[in-house]
């Protein structure tokens, strides 16, 4: 049996969205040997910039528990640019990140945006893989080590007409 997904929009600050940043944290700490730093400082110093409109952020919920999210702000007037991707680490490799990097796709079009600028960590491959088999074009060398290059920024322009 399937347990059904349903997402939901929320603020950067509600209780749901700490088993993400907690998470987030975990990895960072484990692949680049840094963190977020204080999760409830973070909330509040990031909580306007994911908030409508020019931000969001977005969680895919089983059975009211988040498996699933991300968040989007803006980078510049034409584009938003995507943070804290994560799919929590008992759910991945089902396709949860596509989905929701299509509802974000979806949400940011809807805000008037014509780009998505984002960037991925070097020891991050799988997140690198992710953002090409969707789509995303990488800004930055790919034959060179991965190491070398630090950041790692991809860009999707988006199609459709602009929602003012």
């Amino acid at each position: 049996m399937t347990v059904p997904l349903e997402f939901r929009r929320v603020d950067y600050t509600d209780p749901l969205v700490l088993p993400m940043l907690v998470e987030l944290d975990h990895e960072y700490r484990t692949r680049y040997r840094h963190t977020l730093g204080d999760l409830a400082e973070e909330t509040r110093r990031e909580r306007a910039r994911f908030a409508p409109p020019d931000g969001g952020l977005i969680l895919l919920l089983a059975e009211g528990v988040p498996v699933a999210g991300g968040a989007f702000r803006r980078w510049d007037a034409d584009t938003a640019e995507l943070k804290r991707i994560w799919t929590d680490s008992a759910h991945r490799r089902r396709g949860l990140a596509r989905r929701v990097l299509a509802e974000l796709e979806a949400e940011i079009a809807v805000r008037g945006y014509r780009r998505i600028h984002l960037t991925t960590g070097p020891r991050q491959p799988e997140a690198q893989q992710l953002y090409l088999a969707t789509g995303y074009t990488p800004l930055y060398d790919r034959s060179r080590d991965p190491e070398e290059i630090g950041p790692h920024p991809f860009e999707k322009h988006l199609t459709g007409d602009r929602h003012e």
